[in-house]
């Protein structure tokens, strides 16, 4: 019998973090979950992760910094085992607002943990994969890569842009070593993340937008990142599947 994926997923204590490091739980994999602040919440999922009868750990980790990256790596392989899998989902907006309007602290800080995150747990999961012959990282973008988002957070849809680039530049970079690399670009979902940058109604508001007429659901964005992360998906890499509605 062959060793359960061991998956890491940055930024896994809420919204669709959190219901991806449930699906995986369920799809028999050992979940780390990554979180930056809140430990509590984090513990929760874990919760609910081990309720699946595997395995979890809860890792505090700012993406952003390199020191942080590493050490999440190195207590995931020494408590769980070898990382096979890495979701890249750990994201900020900022305020939302026109860019003219934009903090330049706020423009940093979301430049560093939506690109500058991304590409630090990118590369160290790469050179541990690498070694190895295997492995799959999905990146969670946003279909705001390219619509936009004027008047709301062209800044955050620009780091977005910038992951699309690399899952296709990646995947083509780690092919020849067996690793695979995809990203899930969601539509406007209905979690927490929306009061957190200043607009708790917009999701509601939204789905007159929308060809489906409604927001998405975190488990849905989930279920896509559990495809790409499966066997089933064995061809698929350099991918960016859009769950959007239709927007």
């Amino acid at each position: 019998m062959s060793p359960s994926p061991v998956t890491v997923v940055t930024g896994g204590s809420r919204g669709i973090g959190a219901a991806i490091c449930l699906r995986l739980a369920a799809d028999g994999h050992d979940v780390a979950v990554g979180y930056v602040r809140d430990a509590l919440a984090a513990e929760a999922v874990a919760e609910g992760v081990r309720a699946a009868e595997v395995r979890c750990v809860t890792v505090a980790v700012d993406t952003s910094v390199e020191a942080d990256v590493d050490r999440l790596f190195d207590v995931v392989e020494e408590r769980l085992g070898p990382v096979t899998g890495l979701v890249n989902n750990a994201g900020v907006t900022g305020r939302l607002g026109k860019l003219v309007d934009a903090d330049s602290a706020d423009l940093r800080r979301v430049v560093d943990v939506n690109l500058l995150g991304t590409l630090l747990c990118s590369r160290r999961a790469a050179r541990d994969m690498t070694a190895r012959g295997t492995g799959v990282i999905v990146n969670v973008s946003s279909a705001a890569a390219t619509l936009g988002a004027p008047g709301e957070y062209v800044h955050y849809a620009a780091t977005k842009a910038a992951v699309d680039a690399l899952t296709v530049g990646l995947a083509k970079e780690l092919g020849p070593d067996g690793v695979r690399v995809n990203a899930v670009a969601p539509g406007v979902i209905d979690t927490e993340i929306h009061a957190a940058m200043g607009d708790p109604d917009r999701a509601k508001r939204a789905a007159a937008t929308i060809p489906l007429r409604r927001a998405g659901q975190a488990d849905e964005i989930a279920a896509a990142v559990a495809w790409l992360m499966s066997a089933e998906a064995s061809y698929a890499t350099g991918a960016v599947l859009r769950v959007s509605g239709g927007r």
